[in-house]
């Protein structure tokens, strides 16, 4: 499959089988993550596996969703590994797990493995339930099985706005009015 094609073939399951996946699958889908470029190479990422029923279960109490998933994938960033920007001490350890966490998700389509990105979690919640140091940041937790055979991407999944809405050349327009034409 091409990229393109996979890019826009995925979809938020919500709706998953029993069927657990596979070790096999999952070890590819965490090779994704790590292969998943990060500022200066800092690999700052830590990814928890949770794959049985006690380790899911903690993650009712830190988010609303229950989609039946066989496996979720907290994707956190050790703050006292991060790359700061020397400008204005930006930590760009949150855009190198979204970047590992889109890695992870796009390997897992490929794989014919749905996800769901979850960043609607409480994160002090997602701290106590797994017992994470205060140095480790929770960015995103991503839902993940086969999909069910009733599954289906959400009605507004193809609704896109139209390039020259979101991309400019040279620089951005200068008023509201401006983006609109």
């Amino acid at each position: 499959m091409k990229f393109l094609e996979l890019a826009k073939d995925r979809y938020s399951v919500r709706k998953f089988s029993d069927k657990k996946v596979e070790k096999e699958t999952l070890d590819l889908i965490l090779e994704a993550g790590r292969s998943a470029p990060t500022a200066c190479n800092y690999q700052p990422q830590r990814i928890l596996v949770l794959d049985n029923e006690t380790d899911l279960s903690g993650l009712s109490l830190c988010m609303p969703f229950k989609f039946n998933h066989q496996l979720a994938l907290l994707t956190c960033y050790d703050k006292s590994v991060s790359w700061k920007r020397s400008f204005d001490g930006k930590d760009e350890g949150e855009i190198d797990a979204a970047i590992v966490t889109t890695h992870m998700m796009l390997q897992a389509a490929e794989l014919g493995i749905g996800s769901t990105w979850v960043g609607y979690f409480d994160p002090e919640k997602v701290k106590k339930a797994y017992h994470i140091p205060e140095h480790i940041v929770p960015v995103s937790i991503l839902l993940m099985g086969h999909p069910a055979d009733d599954a289906d991407p959400n009605k507004l999944h193809d609704e896109r706005l139209d390039l020259s809405q979101t991309v400019f050349h040279g620089s951005f327009p200068n008023t509201e009015e401006d983006t609109k034409q």
